[in-house]
């Protein structure tokens, strides 16, 4: 296994807390020097039907962003897989010795069993409502978008984020026009443009204008071609 040395620790921790909690929990190593094909190891994958090679989804909108966010952890938010399954999530960030952000651990565990009990003790009371999937589906997400002095690491984090994705066999600002707006749709995806300044740093990096970037955002949302 072509591993971050790094992330070698974290396969039998992964191993160690799926053999804990059983066949509703899934453990996924996301090795953050690759942004595009982040996720290197899934252990027990059947709960959200990760694979190795894709992306990561959660991560800066409900941990990077997150006011939750302390000690390199976020506990217990909750998102809906890709295969419709409400999931409750932990992710731990990974630094190297340096301090420099390169990877993450999830923690994955199906609430269908639980929430499938819920549902049944609930559809036994009159004129009641499932309020606790209502709000469990509806999570407002609380972003650090405005940053303050304490939070100059989560900056730190989203600027490696973006030298990650702009890492090609050529400088950034040479990339086509064609390249520079899949970049953009890619971080747009991710949620990089959540974080207050982002666009200016992006916009540097790309060798644009601020308004370039603006115009490459109405393209990927389809408010303009």
């Amino acid at each position: 296994m072509n591993l971050n040395p790094i992330l070698y620790p974290y396969i039998d921790l992964a191993k160690m807390i799926v053999e804990t909690f059983g066949d509703d929990c899934e453990v996924v190593l996301h090795d953050l020097s690759d942004i595009e094909h982040s996720v290197v190891y899934v252990e027990n994958p059947k709960v959200t039907g990760r694979v190795v090679g894709e992306s990561f989804d959660q991560l800066i909108k409900k941990v990077i962003l997150s006011k939750e966010l302390k000690n390199n952890h976020v506990s217990n938010y909750y998102f809906k897989s890709k295969n419709n399954k409400l999931i409750r999530s932990s992710t731990l960030l990974i630094r190297d010795n340096d301090n420099n952000l390169n990877a993450a651990l999830c923690i994955n565990i199906d609430t269908s069993k639980i929430t499938d009990q819920i549902n049944s003790l609930i559809a036994l009371l009159p004129n009641s409502k499932d309020m606790f999937l209502k709000n469990l589906e509806e999570e407002s997400i609380d972003y650090n978008i405005e940053l303050d002095d304490e939070s100059l690491t989560v900056k730190q984090m989203i600027i490696t984020l973006i030298d990650n994705i702009l890492k090609d066999s050529i400088n950034p600002k040479d990339l086509s026009r064609d390249q520079k707006i899949d970049k953009i749709r890619f971080m747009d995806n991710k949620g990089i443009f959540l974080m207050k300044g982002s666009v200016d740093i992006v916009a540097d990096k790309v060798g644009v204008n601020k308004v370039t970037i603006y115009s490459y955002l109405d393209i990927v949302r389809g408010k303009r071609e």
